[in-house]
C-alpha cells in the first residue's frame, strides 16, 4: 500500500511539473477582425514569425501606453525580426465599438482584433491587463508578461533576440 501511494505522489509530481515547463502552445480559439470576420488564433502560431500578442481594453491606460510604446519601434522590429504584432482587445460587446476609432485616432498599426466573450483570455487564463504573450515561430508560447512600465519593450527585445539565437 505504501509502494502505491508512494508511486502515485511521484506520478502526480511528474506530471504537474510537465504541465508547468512544457510547452504552451494558443489554443483554437476563433477572434473576429473589426471588420467582423472571424479568424482562428492559431493562425499566427503557424505562420513561421514571431508574433507578439498583446491584451488590452479602451478603458485601459497602461495598455494604451504599451500599444502607443510599441507603435514607435514596430516597423524596425518588423524589418529586423520578422515579427507581427497582434493587439487583442477584450472590451465587451457594449464597448466594442470604442475599439475602431481609438485604433485610428492612435495609429496603431498592428493587427487588431476582438475577444468580446473573453474566450481567448479565458483559455489563457490571466486576469490583469495588459497581458503580453511572446510567441516563437514554432507557435511555442515562450514568455508571458503582465502590465506595462515604459522601458518594457527593452526586455522584451532581449527575449526576442534569444528566440533568434
Amino acid at each position: 500500500m505504501k509502494l502505491l501511494y508512494s508511486s502515485l505522489i511521484i506520478f502526480f509530481l511528474l506530471l504537474s511539473t510537465s504541465l508547468l515547463f512544457g510547452q504552451r502552445t494558443l489554443p483554437e480559439i476563433q477572434v473576429r477582425t473589426l471588420e467582423g470576420q472571424s479568424v482562428n488564433i492559431t493562425e499566427h502560431a503557424e505562420n513561421g514569425k514571431i508574433t507578439f500578442m498583446t491584451f488590452w481594453a479602451t478603458w485601459c491606460v497602461p495598455c494604451r501606453r504599451e500599444l502607443d510604446a510599441l507603435t514607435d519601434i514596430y516597423e524596425d522590429w518588423k524589418e529586423e525580426f520578422d515579427l507581427e504584432i497582434v493587439a487583442i482587445s477584450i472590451d465587451d460587446s457594449r464597448a466594442v465599438s470604442r475599439v475602431r476609432p481609438m485604433v485610428q485616432q492612435n495609429g496603431w498599426p498592428f493587427i487588431i482584433y476582438t475577444d468580446t466573450n473573453q474566450d481567448l483570455k479565458n483559455a489563457l487564463n490571466f486576469q490583469t491587463i495588459p497581458q503580453s504573450f511572446l510567441i516563437d515561430q514554432k507557435g511555442n508560447i515562450v514568455y508571458s508578461h503582465t502590465g506595462y512600465v515604459p522601458g518594457d519593450e527593452y526586455e522584451l527585445e532581449e527575449k526576442i533576440r534569444e528566440i533568434l539565437k
